[in-house]
């Protein structure tokens, strides 16, 4: 998610100064993805820098407006108007450790995994008990803090099925057969190839395209 583009959407609807932008995107995120004032500030230099806010007026409180520019608008159309691009590779914490336990020798993967199922349920529960803790479904706050948890709740089940499904496919090799010893290779310098990620990614964009 870009902090960046959300805040100079706001900004796109009227001047704000930054403890205001703070409970803007809030309202707009069901506090969701807490952003502190410093980050709050630091965004907005970066977007003045980039020509694309400006400071504008100041209240009796000393409060500074900032007011988006022209070239800030088209960036929003441009940002709304654009798909989030995934990246071609993957950072996601537990598929690496999942991954390089599955090839360490003395690691019981299964109960690696059953830690993290339990862990998984009961995120799951909690983000389906704050989905029905709103008083109001249909107003627009509460649509928009239901529309980010329905997203964390579908990204948690998506998260219990793939621990489900890891668990049958070791359970289809023998344990030893999955365990890497050291590589007695010396590795050249440099970054490694890129091959396997390329694979996987046009791979991924065939079953796409086919479905």
């Amino acid at each position: 998610m870009s902090v960046r583009q959300s805040l100079l959407a706001i900004l796109d609807q009227g001047p704000c100064y930054g403890y205001q932008l703070r409970a803007e995107f809030d309202r707009r995120t069901g506090s969701t993805w807490p952003l502190n004032v410093g980050q709050i500030y630091n965004t907005l230099d970066r977007l003045e820098r980039d020509g694309l806010v400006e400071k504008g007026d100041i209240d009796e409180q000393g409060h500074v407006y900032w007011q988006i520019t022209d070239a800030g608008r088209i960036e929003v159309r441009a940002w709304l108007g654009s798909p989030v691009e995934r990246g071609q590779g993957t950072r996601d914490e537990l598929a690496i450790k999942l991954a390089v336990a599955a090839t360490l020798p003395g690691v019981d993967v299964g109960e690696v995994i059953q830690t993290q199922r339990r862990a998984s349920l009961a995120q799951l529960q909690e983000l389906q008990r704050a989905k029905y803790a709103g008083a109001d479904p249909d107003g627009p706050e509460e649509l928009a803090c239901s529309l980010v948890v329905d997203a964390m709740i579908f990204t948690a089940e998506a998260e219990v099925r793939w621990l489900d499904h890891t668990e049958q496919r070791l359970a289809m090799h023998p344990r030893h057969a999955m365990t890497l010893e050291l590589s007695t290779d010396k590795p050249k310098r440099g970054r490694p190839a890129k091959a396997a990620a390329t694979t996987v990614a046009s791979t991924a964009s065939t079953a796409d395209v086919t479905r």
